[in-house]
């Protein structure tokens, strides 16, 4: 009687020694699964764009859009690097062939790369198959100039669905939105521009600006918005940086 509860209490040890192994590779395949993988922004298995970052800390990313020209966005670097600021740059594919040089300068003064797709062709009036082809000619663009592994895009326009955040969550991208945007590519005068991000500006924003020619009054609007936002104490960072400061909020898109 007394070897055979020995025996069962032996194989009870090896099967529980078994689980606690087991459970053990799970918590540390979830834990590298964490700082290996983009985070995916989701509710209820539907894909989010990024909106927000935390707004716990004062962090603030400020972010351009480049589709085409070459003149303004050396105008707005010159800002960027005199008032030692950080931002995210959103190209087109197509245009990051053009501009190699201009691309170089953007990673040269500490920028974030970010793409928004190749043919800079709202995803809503193409085909999902012709959406995933434009994501991987982009991918490959960015991948032949250096820029392996860029992770976050802003869909042309600013147009996405569900189905649009669904196609590029498969392509292991994730896509940004913003929560400030002064339109500045209309050209809405300078101090317009000044008083919608200074008076909207505040932790865990992302703000919205163009870098591409149809912009006038931008780089003269950075003069005043940079140092004044730091001036209320707001540290500007990448997005990436924004994400892994703390909670993101995301966007529902319909």
């Amino acid at each position: 009687m007394g070897l055979t509860f020995y025996t069962l209490k032996a194989d009870r040890l090896k099967r529980y020694g078994i689980v606690v192994l087991l459970a053990f590779f799970c918590a540390v395949l979830l834990w590298i699964g964490q700082w290996s993988q983009l985070p995916v922004f989701s509710n209820d298995g539907e894909p989010r764009a990024l909106s927000q970052g935390s707004t716990d800390q004062s962090l603030v990313a400020l972010t351009f859009n480049i589709s085409w020209g070459n003149d303004k966005v050396h105008e707005i670097l010159k800002q960027l690097e005199t008032h030692k600021t950080q931002a995210t740059f959103f190209v087109s594919g197509e245009w990051a062939e053009r501009h190699p040089d201009i691309m170089d300068e953007i990673q040269e003064g500490k920028h974030e790369i970010g793409m928004m797709g190749y043919a800079y062709e709202s995803y809503l009036e193409l085909k999902p198959e012709q959406v995933v082809s434009d994501l991987q000619q982009a991918k490959e663009a960015f991948d032949k100039l250096g820029f392996k592994d860029v992770k976050w895009i802003r869909p042309p326009h600013g147009h996405m669905d569900k189905e649009v955040l669904t196609l590029i969550e498969k392509e292991g991208m994730q896509a940004v939105q913003w929560s400030v945007n002064p339109h500045d590519w209309e050209n809405p005068g300078t101090n317009y521009i000044i008083d919608q991000v200074l008076k909207q500006g505040s932790k865990g924003d992302i703000i919205l600006l163009h870098a591409s020619d149809s912009v006038k009054q931008t780089p003269k609007a950075l003069e005043v918005i940079l140092p004044g936002l730091k001036q209320k104490g707001l540290k500007f960072v990448s997005i990436t940086e924004l994400v892994s400061g703390g909670e993101s909020e995301t966007t529902q898109i319909n």
